[in-house]
């Protein structure tokens, strides 16, 4: 079991309408140096065929398409010691604040993706923010049994009724 604190910015802007949370970045992720950095994720690939947009290769793609689309990235917490990337692993959870990033944009809808983010943020975050989040299914490598491309592009395509 590893203490990890959370090292990436959240991704928002002013413009942002739908805030997208994961539940920490992963070792793959951290190497990387970005959200979703593990090769077989498949975050990058559902976001860019949900919004019918170019597949982003690189950090400052994918930022932009975000930001493009007023979408906003960060994660629920903002330590805790896991194993790996197992979120099942998840102990001593703390959360993320998430008070400048919702006074400081449009967010009208928060989605989660994966049960344990929705369970942590239900957990840790509802309390503070009164806000709902609707669970989306994790895009992780692990999860590629449980659900197919197409399922994760129609449930991911949720978001687009928040967004303009």
């Amino acid at each position: 079991m590893t203490k990890v604190n959370h090292i990436f910015d959240p991704v928002y802007d002013a413009n942002s309408q739908v805030l997208i949370l994961g539940t920490i970045p992963s070792p793959k992720s951290r190497e990387y140096g970005f959200y979703y950095g593990h090769p077989q994720n498949r975050f990058w690939r559902i976001i860019s065929d949900v919004l019918r947009e170019p597949f982003p290769n690189t950090i400052e793609e994918k930022k932009n398409l975000l930001l493009s689309h007023h979408i906003a990235l960060w994660d629920v917490l903002a330590s805790c010691d896991i194993t790996g990337a197992k979120d099942s692993s998840i102990k001593n959870a703390v959360a993320n604040d998430f008070g400048e990033i919702l006074s400081g944009s449009c967010i009208a809808a928060i989605f989660t993706t994966g049960m344990k983010a929705t369970k942590l943020y239900q957990q840790l975050c509802y309390p503070k923010t009164n806000v709902p989040t609707t669970y989306l299914p994790s895009t992780s490598p692990a999860n590629c049994g449980n659900f197919t491309y197409d399922e994760l592009v129609a449930e991911y395509s949720k978001i687009l009724r928040f967004i303009k």
